[in-house]
């Protein structure tokens, strides 16, 4: 068994400034993921999206994260405590944030800031789903920092560790660690690999077609390391909430990537 490195998950303490490494995390994921979209839009030719685009979607991208993350915890995993207690919903810092809420957040940011702008909402999704995973990756190795989000019981694992949230004390699987290497590092090197495709960035649509399977694949197995959310627990026939929310995923996904033509090629 390891021993589970106790980071205090405050970053940066000066008086009444207290700065966590989640809060990092976050801008990390936005501030690189900004930076990698305005690189790789610098190759589109006119009529895709540009780097102004993208550099104007930055202010959208963290209020469609922020609201569509809490707004997603909020109706997916803590519904009666909210419905009792309202005003709670408002204090974020107390945590809960959910990746499904949050993605679907971004999706209707892209919507409305591509039907303003007149752009193409499949091109401009690809490159977004390109760095998504960056911000995914940090959040995870935040969740670790926090102690939050573990694993399963884990007896005879090797790498297992002890949380110090965790109320029975058992050795259990760093599931974060998991789901960053699942949901970002691999997922990432994936997009990435195939948007610098001349053949794949002619399909508008296809890249994040693959982010939405991959990142739902991940999710799902992932989920069976990970610890159910206590007020939750296992749902229909073993599974969790989070493997649930990814089912529509991988299906969307398949939409994107079955759908997505070269330009000038009707779509089916």
């Amino acid at each position: 068994m390891l021993a589970y490195p106790a980071i205090d998950p405050v970053a940066l303490e000066i008086g009444p400034l207290v700065i966590r490494w989640y809060a990092l995390a976050y801008l990390a994921g936005f501030v690189l993921g900004w930076r990698l979209c305005l690189r790789l839009a610098r190759g589109n030719p006119p009529g895709l999206p540009q780097p102004v685009d993208y550099d104007d979607f930055l202010t959208w991208a963290v209020v469609g994260t922020v609201l569509g993350g809490r707004i997603g915890y909020v109706l997916f995993y803590n519904l009666p405590y909210y419905i009792k207690y309202p005003l709670d919903t408002l204090m974020v810092w107390h945590g809960g944030m959910s990746f499904h809420g949050g993605l679907t957040g971004v999706v209707v940011a892209i919507l409305l800031f591509c039907r303003k702008r007149g752009l193409s909402v499949f091109a401009f999704a690809d490159l977004i789903a390109v760095v998504a995973p960056i911000g995914l990756f940090f959040g995870r190795i935040a969740n670790f920092i926090n102690g939050e989000l573990y694993g399963r019981a884990a007896d005879g694992v090797p790498w297992a560790m002890v949380f110090p949230h965790d109320p029975l004390q058992l050795p259990r699987h760093p599931s974060q660690l998991y789901e960053a290497g699942l949901e970002g590092i691999v997922l990432f090197a994936i997009v990435l690999a195939l948007v610098r495709i001349p053949a794949v960035r002619a399909r508008a649509g296809l890249t994040a077609g693959i982010f939405f399977i991959g990142y739902g694949l991940a999710r799902i197995t992932a989920e069976f390391f990970r610890e159910p959310d206590a007020q939750l627990g296992f749902l229909w026939g073993g599974a969790t909430m989070g493997q649930l929310l990814s089912i529509p995923m991988v299906l969307f996904g398949l939409w994107l990537a079955l759908r997505a033509r070269p330009a000038g090629e009707a779509a089916a």
